[in-house]
């Protein structure tokens, strides 16, 4: 199993009594709120857990997008990723991943995941999203066009990526006279492509027929692994069989000596991060024509753990996170492994309101008596299948 080091980069200092107000930490909680003192404290704290990261043997680092929430500040993830590429040294980068359709130019995105690819000398995993619902709202996109959107803006990428230019491209939302990226990618034909999802079937195929890693956000164990049974099968209708690190669980890790104090410490910024960062209204997540009533429905029942006020005791009981001594926390991730068949864990080891001391000393944890076990670990099928 690849173990990668996921963070948010979230306000940690948000003030939690506004966002109940406000109802939402997306969109509608004013930036009035936002301390750029304290912000720029964050910033380069979360940089440090990064960097650490890498030095403490995680598989790679993983930043991503979000607009005009608390959530995560990274609206820009380039910026964060390419602080990162000239600092490690042993794993990958990965932006996981860049909204297509919420650009007027794709073509800047394939420019700056070029550079990091270069920079990174190969190391690069390059993320495509649709950007959820609340993104439409922040940037003024039509939900209605994301998917045709989304699906050009790639084709067009990849074209960019492999055929030399230049050469036009005349689309439905996109015009260009001249398709000419400088630099081109360090990796042949282009970076990996991992595809972050919420559950919607419409992009699970798609993801498999073109054979990219297929990331599941945020969900209890048992629908993640209905997700990637799904995967399966439709990598199995395109006429192959799918291997593990096509598959990539998107988590929460935190370790400690014992499971009472693992749960005593990480409690209250769990239940901050569930109750008052990841939870937003129906309206915001899934704005109409955003995605197919099919998809929706599914959606909707992956979530429907974050329509209540959550405890960390629940999350920890539906495997949504893992937190305990590191006894539990391998077995449950080992368990996990075997019921859902995923060789990617993405980890979040800093959530909600952590502070830095306690993501520094849970990341060593998780090095210490984690990464070590899962180095070479598969599926328990997978292994299964290697031996026949």
């Amino acid at each position: 199993m690849k173990i990668f080091n996921f963070h948010l980069m979230p306000y940690a200092d948000a003030d939690l009594d506004a966002i109940a107000r406000s109802g939402t930490a997306w969109v509608t909680y004013s930036n009035r709120h936002y301390d750029p003192k304290k912000g720029a404290e964050l910033y380069n704290q979360y940089l440090d857990q990064l960097e650490a990261a890498d030095d403490l043997g995680f598989d790679g680092l993983v930043v991503n997008e979000h607009h005009q929430t608390a959530y995560g500040m990274m609206p820009v993830p380039g910026v964060l990723a390419g602080a990162l590429a000239r600092r490690i040294r042993n794993g990958r980068l990965a932006v996981l991943g860049r909204a297509l359709p919420l650009v007027n130019n794709p073509l800047v995105i394939a420019e700056e995941y070029a550079i990091l690819d270069n920079i990174t000398r190969g190391r690069f995993i390059a993320g495509f999203v649709r950007g959820i619902g609340a993104e439409y709202h922040a940037m003024g996109i039509n939900p209605a066009e994301s998917q045709a959107r989304f699906l050009e803006a790639h084709d067009l990428l990849i074209r960019a990526w492999t055929e030399p230019g230049p050469f036009a491209h005349e689309g439905t939302y996109y015009q260009f006279k001249y398709v000419n990226p400088w630099p081109r990618p360090y990796q042949e034909p282009h970076p990996p492509i991992w595809i972050p999802s919420s559950g919607s079937f419409s992009t699970i195929r798609w993801a498999a027929e073109r054979r990219y890693t297929y990331c599941q956000t945020l969900a209890p164990i048992a629908g993640v692994a209905q997700t990637f049974a799904l995967y399966r099968e439709e990598a199995d209708k395109a006429g192959y069989q799918a291997d593990p690190h096509q598959l990539a669980w998107s988590n929460a890790i935190y370790v400690a000596e014992t499971d009472e104090k693992a749960l005593r410490e990480a409690k209250p910024h769990l239940e901050t991060y569930i109750n008052a960062f990841v939870k937003t209204t129906p309206q915001l997540m899934l704005p109409p024509g955003y995605t197919s009533t099919e998809s929706m429905k599914r959606i909707a029942r992956i979530r429907a753990h974050q329509s209540k006020v959550q405890r960390a005791e629940d999350l920890i009981a539906n495997g949504v996170v893992i937190v305990g001594g590191p006894n539990t926390v391998r077995e449950k991730l080992a368990a996990y492994q075997d019921l859902a068949g995923f060789g990617n864990s993405l980890t979040k080891t800093q959530f909600g309101t952590m502070p830095h001391a306690m993501v520094m000393a849970n990341q060593e944890a998780i090095a210490r008596e984690v990464l070590p076990y899962f180095r070479d670990r598969l599926p328990e099928k997978a292994k299964a299948a290697a031996a026949e």
